[in-house]
């Protein structure tokens, strides 16, 4: 099946900076897909080249098919777009403004009530559509903009920032009604809460200084990244002895060992890429006649993940620059 978004080497460059460097990725229809990216890595950008508010420098993109340079208001058709700062006219009632817009976007007139009273009905808006929309709060005035993005029925929402500047009940609020789109609807979202990107997405792709770094589900990118979570262990014993038996255990990379007010050493444990040293530490402990009160593992996050490949990256970018530093010299 074809995808819903097609990127090829896609590059943007502004006076000296480059924006993006040969990004490349799909979307699949029906997907849910989370773009993740400090400030500055080029998440917006791309987003902007995808909707065809600014071109590219070099590069193909294609959504549904159609090439977003060549037939732009073809693809507009088909994209339902909410920038970052959801500009609205904050003079007008929620109805009043969505009619508008959807006289703007070419729903035939026919259309235009049936269309009005359900993305009112999918945004949860019903009750406040007679209302200012300056008088709103900042949740529902985001209820608004993805209500103006769902109006012409795209088959591709594109939602940059969908929940920036939202408390974490609006946020658990904006979250459902995203998942309850995506049953219906392409979906790209950028956002800065992993967590929330983590319980919404089917996929994540990490983009850093132009270059996207990874793309997969969470859990193949913690298989794939060796991310393992950190290992917490509550042991009664003598704190040289076991810290010095810990680091020795197989597949223990680093730990440390800090005593606690109730007489139990907390260790913490970094385990090898791919290992799970659980077993042989409750071994070490019962062979010792150590006193074990706790032996978990954290959860390995999307958080952990973005941390890893951004320091990964950092690193990676530094040594780049040492490099050509050198062949200057």
């Amino acid at each position: 099946m074809q995808p819903m978004i097609k990127v090829e080497n896609l590059t943007k460059r502004y006076a000296g900076v480059t924006a993006l460097n040969g990004v490349s990725f799909e979307v699949k229809r029906g997907e849910i897909v989370g773009f993740l990216g400090p400030n500055g890595a080029g998440k917006s950008t791309t987003m902007r080249i995808l909707t065809g508010f600014i071109p590219a420098s070099a590069g193909s993109v294609a959504v549904a098919g159609f090439d977003v340079f060549a037939d732009s208001l073809e693809v507009r058709r088909h994209i339902g777009y909410m920038p970052e700062n959801n500009p609205l006219y904050l003079d007008m009632r929620v109805a009043e403004y969505l009619k508008f817009r959807a006289k703007i976007k070419g729903v035939a007139r026919s259309e235009r009530r049936d269309r009005l009273n359900e993305v009112l009905k999918q945004t949860g808006l019903v009750e406040v559509q007679h209302r200012v929309i300056g008088q709103l709060s900042k949740g529902f005035r985001q209820r608004v903009g993805l209500a103006d993005a769902l109006l012409a029925e795209p088959d591709l929402l594109i939602l940059d920032e969908p929940t920036i500047g939202l408390d974490p009940v609006q946020i658990r609020q904006v979250r459902e009604l995203i998942k309850d789109l995506g049953k219906r609807h392409t979906i790209l979202l950028s956002s800065h809460i992993l967590p929330e990107v983590e319980k919404t997405c089917d996929r994540v792709i990490i983009i850093h200084h132009g270059r996207i770094l990874a793309s997969d589900t969470p859990e193949n990118l913690v298989k794939s990244l060796h991310a393992g979570g950190l290992i917490n262990v509550e042991v009664r014993g003598p704190g040289a002895e076991v810290q010095e038996a810990m680091r020795k255990v197989d597949g223990v990379e680093t730990s440390d060992c800090r005593l606690g007010a109730d007489e139990f050493l907390t260790v913490t444990i970094q385990p090898k890429p791919g290992a799970d040293p659980r077993e042989a530490i409750f071994k070490l402990a019962v062979a010792n006649g150590w006193t074990l009160r706790e032996l978990t593992r954290k959860r390995t996050s999307l958080e952990d993940i973005f941390v890893q490949v951004m320091r990964e990256e950092d690193e990676a970018e530094e040594d780049r620059r040492e490099g050509r530093r050198s062949e200057l010299r």
